[in-house]
């Protein structure tokens, strides 16, 4: 069966080929307008004056006998030069405030405020205005647009940049030193640009009636230059008489309106077309090393952490913390897992190691230090410290890397910085860095957006990228909660291989206590911003002392379960970060918390076997599990 022919539809036809169409012929009035029909337009001839619609005049004559049908023509260059000046200027002024507006913490409230202020009117108000404080004429009319559109330039961007700021990919530019204006032209306008282009290409037309609507009260464009609202502008007195006057006039800018209206439309339909396309397809526990002691002086420590707190400050000056007292050291080449529920503090204490905390939140500690580097009172030198011997791989793969750049940019981008190396040099280290996360075909990897990897693939890019430094520390945040089992299993691997190779340190953090003790040396258990256990990964899971530790370790599936009994599983909800209480913050989940555990904070201390606990009453024979085998807490 052969298919029959099937020419283009109608409605695809009018929304594309017709304003396509349409602007090359407003293009061409433009260009060729006034060579044309110049000398019709400007030829004065009194005896022809205030004629009507006739053969020769198809739009009659004005006051001096030039023809009307050929000024409509010629004002078409300064009508849409002047409509596409003010919408570049109000893009540029309304670019900028929505840029400061989103990202500065000094002035971000204030620029906001006054652009719900502005926004609040309505946009031909404002230009009537602006019009006046600017003053009549060509500038003046542009200027007083640009102005009024700025505010609506200025609400898009700063909601767009909102969304993109605190990306990982931003975020991990911030650490590698870069600075804002960087971050803003590398990270934020490519990936703003599109609906801002849209918004734009809507807003010539918009640019046109305003414009027009200024020229036509007389705010405008002034004798002898003139634009299509002059011409109602000096018809209106014969509008009755030779309706032509204002039939011209008002055609093309109703036309040039629909057009540029038609036309973003169509753009944003070719791009939601193009975004919905389909993309392309997507060991044996260490042997455990002596904790590090917190209570001494950290020396030799790769990181130092003593008392961390986190707080987070809201408007209306409540005050949340979910970091509330933190201490622990990593030794170089160590391996330490931190694990916990969710809310538990787990990744906001790496986030504070790494320098990843911004305005409301605030970070506090008796000491915080990543190799030499004070953390607390950080500098160039600390930034540049933290690009090169730190590197973080995030929870979301594909958040982690910009869209808008090749998977190459993100991988050099480590070892021209902090390296010094030149592009040939740091592209061929990247494709060794992606042949050793096992990537095939990593020259043609290079090349790629991120929208054309699998999400095991987005996450072995962003490994690979943490291997173009020359990282002494490797914060791994979730780095499998968005992969299935397999792939899930192939990282995991992939992370205690090249642990291995580079001998650098491992802080991971995971829900899952299984999926630590596979890679880790040691163990932190958090728990509403506290650390309640760390021990030795083989300590731990053969007689955890906490009883929250127990009922996490007991609520993991394994093999060999007894199916006829159901999970172990932890009833209650554990306190907010604005929750307040004076003793152990688990006791309404523990049933061995008694009257000392409600009213008293257990501090984290050493047991006897080495190992911390914050807990009034530990578990201390290996198995004691707090409640029988299948019930909840």
């Amino acid at each position: 069966m052969t298919a029959a022919f099937r020419g283009p539809r109608p409605g695809r036809l009018l929304s594309g080929g017709v304003p396509l169409l349409l602007i090359l012929l407003f293009v061409f009035l433009s260009v060729a307008g006034p060579s044309i029909w110049g000398e019709a337009a400007s030829a004065s001839n009194v005896a022809e004056a205030n004629q009507s619609i006739s053969a020769a005049h198809w739009m009659g004559t004005d006051d001096l006998g030039r023809d009307i049908l050929a000024r409509t023509l010629v004002a078409t260059r300064n009508s849409l030069v002047l409509a596409v000046v003010a919408t570049i200027v109000g893009g540029c002024v309304g670019i900028g405030l929505g840029l400061l507006s989103a990202m500065s913490r000094r002035l971000g409230r204030a620029l906001g405020a006054l652009i719900n202020v502005l926004i609040a009117f309505p946009a031909l108000l404002l230009a009537i205005f602006f019009a006046v404080l600017f003053g009549i004429g060509s500038v003046g009319s542009v200027l007083a647009v640009g102005a009024s559109f700025a505010p609506g330039f200025a609400r898009i961007t700063q909601t767009l940049t909102a969304s993109v700021v605190s990306k990982e990919y931003v975020e991990a530019s911030r650490v590698l030193g870069r600075g804002p204006i960087y971050r803003t032209f590398r990270h934020i306008l490519p990936n703003i640009a599109e609906p801002v282009v849209l918004y734009s290409t809507i807003h010539i037309g918009t640019a046109v009636l305003a414009l027009s609507g200024l020229s036509f009260l007389g705010l405008g464009v002034q004798p002898p230059v003139y634009d299509w609202g002059r011409l109602l502008n000096d018809g209106l007195t014969r509008i009755y008489v030779t309706p032509g006057v204002a039939i011209a006039p008002s055609i093309a800018i109703v036309l040039a309106g629909l057009t540029f209206n038609l036309a973003g439309e169509r753009l944003s339909d070719l791009i939601a077309g193009r975004r919905s396309a389909p993309s392309a397809r997507r060991s044996q526990p260490r042997p455990a090393e002596p904790a590090p002691d917190p209570a001494g002086d950290g020396g030799g420590a790769l990181v130092d952490v003593r008392h961390l707190r986190v707080t987070y400050a809201s408007a209306d000056g409540r005050v949340t913390t979910p970091v509330r007292d933190v201490s622990f050291t990593l030794a170089p080449k160590e391996r330490v897992g931190i694990v916990g529920e969710s809310g538990s503090g787990k990744s906001l204490t790496a986030a504070a190691i790494a320098q990843l905390i911004e305005e409301p939140g605030h970070v506090e500690a008796e000491r915080l230090r990543f190799m030499d580097a004070d953390l607390l009172t950080p500098d160039d030198s600390t930034r540049h410290v933290l690009g090169r011997n730190m590197a973080m791989v995030f929870q979301d793969p594909g958040e982690a890397l910009n869209p808008a750049i090749k998977i190459g940019t993100h991988l050099i981008e480590p070892a021209v910085i902090h390296l010094r190396e030149s592009k040939p040099d740091a592209k061929r280290k990247a494709l060794d860095a992606l042949r050793a996360v096992a990537i095939t075909d990593p020259a043609r990897r290079f090349e790629q957006h991120r929208h054309e990897l699998s999400g095991g693939m987005k996450q072995r890019v962003g490994i690979a990228i943490g291997l173009m430094g020359e990282a002494r520390l490797l914060i791994a945040d979730e780095p499998t909660t968005a992969l299935d089992v397999t792939v899930q299993r192939q990282i995991l691997r992939l992370v205690d291989r090249l642990g291995a190779r580079t001998e650098a340190g491992l802080l991971f953090i995971s829900h899952d206590i299984a999926v630590v003790s596979e890679l880790c040396d040691r163990i932190i258990v958090m728990y509403a911003g506290f650390i309640v256990e760390e021990a030795a990964t083989a300590d731990l899971l053969e007689s955890p002392a906490h009883p929250y530790t127990s009922v996490l370790l007991a609520a993991s599936p394994r093999m060999g379960l007894d199916k006829s009994r159901p999970l172990v599983a932890i009833d209650g909800r554990m306190p907010g970060p604005d929750a307040d209480l004076p003793g152990c913050y688990f006791a309404a989940r523990c049933p061995r918390a008694d009257a000392t555990c409600l009213s008293d904070r257990p501090p984290l201390r050493e047991l006897a076997d080495g190992r911390r606990a914050a807990c009034w009453h530990p578990l201390t024979e290996p198995g004691d599990v707090p409640t029988s085998e299948g019930a909840t807490i």
